[in-house]
């Protein structure tokens, strides 16, 4: 028997990202986690947030590359909340006093004209419930050592969620062909990485029909007005204080962010 609860759960990541310090796996203590429990645990984290006085304003999808549902043994992403307190405006640091490791990664973000309910949710009706596709940055920052955690740990910390930036600058959706949008990633002005809009679960539209199919089982759906991070297509970077780092979209523009 554990003496692991949701309540303690939530309580514990809380304590970490407030105190700004890492810890073991919960799942070392508390094999039996399993992924329902790990999105119960998720779920009271936002609660803790909005009773606190922050508002939810969208989704984040997490493990969105067929290779690393490989490693973690599951066929769709994972999903996590935003909340406006996560939110940098454009030019804004990330402040490394406030966070533990942050590490960061370019993404194709939507901003949802329509609500979109699954089940049965597909890449076109995803597509279609979209207003504007924008350049963004998330900024992972895990509450467990080392960034090292199974798969119900990384679910109940919210999927690492910390920080994210939005580009003002948008295209609609029928503007370009998303799995083909390349991105460039540079560290202080040297190319580090390259990707597609493919490295998303094939295109980013087939990511977003995942997500709104996955939440319908908790009873959930992705609200008109709210931002969608449809997973990193590169590798996360550390974030460094004074260091820059830069995606250059083929036509969603350039971002970056900073260290400070």
């Amino acid at each position: 028997m554990t003496d692991w609860t949701i309540t303690r759960a939530t309580t514990e990541l809380l304590d970490r990202e407030t105190a700004r310090r890492d810890g073991g796996r919960i799942t070392d203590e508390w094999p039996e986690l399993d992924l329902r429990t790990a999105y119960e645990i998720q779920d009271a984290l936002l609660r803790e947030k909005t009773a606190a006085g922050e508002k939810l304003v969208g989704v984040k999808l997490g493990l969105t590359s067929r290779a690393k549902q490989e490693r973690m043994g599951i066929s769709s992403p994972l999903t996590a909340w935003l909340t406006d307190a996560m939110s940098l405006s454009v030019g804004e640091p990330v402040k490394l006093d406030e966070l533990i490791h942050p590490r960061v990664e370019p993404e194709i973000a939507f901003v949802m004209r329509e609500r979109l309910a699954g089940p049965g949710a597909t890449a076109a009706t995803a597509l279609a419930s979209v207003g504007s596709v924008h350049a963004a940055f998330e900024v992972i920052d895990s509450r467990f050592s080392g960034f090292s955690f199974a798969l119900p740990d990384v679910v109940a910390d919210n999927a690492s969620a910390a920080r994210f930036v939005v580009a003002p600058g948008s295209l609609r959706p029928e503007a370009l062909d998303l799995a083909l949008e390349a991105c460039l990633l540079e560290v202080d002005g040297e190319i580090v990485a390259t990707a597609t809009g493919a490295a998303v679960q094939g295109h980013p539209a087939e990511a977003l029909a995942l997500a709104a199919n996955a939440l319908s089982e908790r009873g959930l759906a992705i609200e008109a007005g709210w931002i969608v991070l449809t997973g990193g297509l590169t590798d996360a970077v550390f974030v460094e204080r004074g260091r820059t780092i830069t995606a250059r979209f083929g036509n969603l523009g350039t971002l970056s962010v900073t260290g400070a």
